[in-house]
């Protein structure tokens, strides 16, 4: 299952036509809807093979990557839409993986943030979305010392997006 481009896609994407230059990192890269938006030197990763597979299909250079493991090299943006709902017991585990951040909502984002410093040029950037669901994404972003800046919200009758630009 590859997750199709929704209103958290399409909120990213507008901004990731605005930011992306020079080598890029889609983190989570689904459709490949954010590389196809980029202007700069695209590395599509996923860990889901049959993302990849479809990203390959479609010309990008994609990789099968659990996060940052099987990445190489430094970028000036990375990009991720990041599974970012809280564990639902009821949800089907093929979907949870699109969707699911963990039990809370914050544990891929937690290990993303813990690991990314690693992967960014000096001055390089971060195009994230989430959701008002996923938690106090603002706290994990200072507890990584960060800074950032809130580009747009979009208020939905069951949550709110938010796009940032993280540095």
């Amino acid at each position: 299952m590859i997750y199709e481009p929704a209103e958290d896609s399409f909120l990213l994407e507008k901004y990731v036509k605005i930011y992306s230059k020079g080598n890029v990192l889609d983190m989570g890269c689904g459709s490949g809807i954010q590389s196809l938006a980029s202007k700069g030197n695209v590395l599509s990763v996923d860990i889901n093979e049959e993302a990849v597979e479809f990203c390959k299909q479609r010309g990008l250079n994609a990789i099968q990557s659990d996060l940052f493991s099987n990445i190489n090299g430094k970028f000036d943006l990375i990009i991720f839409n990041p599974p970012y709902l809280p564990k639902d017991n009821d949800e089907d585990p093929e979907s949870a993986l699109i969707t699911t951040g963990g039990k809370t909502g914050m544990e891929i984002l937690e290990r993303f943030f813990y690991e990314v410093r690693e992967y960014l040029v000096p001055n390089g950037k971060i195009l994230l979305v989430c959701s008002s669901l996923t938690g106090d994404i603002e706290k994990l972003f200072k507890k990584n010392s960060f800074n950032f800046k809130l580009l747009e919200t979009k208020k939905y009758f069951f949550e709110e997006l938010k796009v940032y630009l993280i540095f």
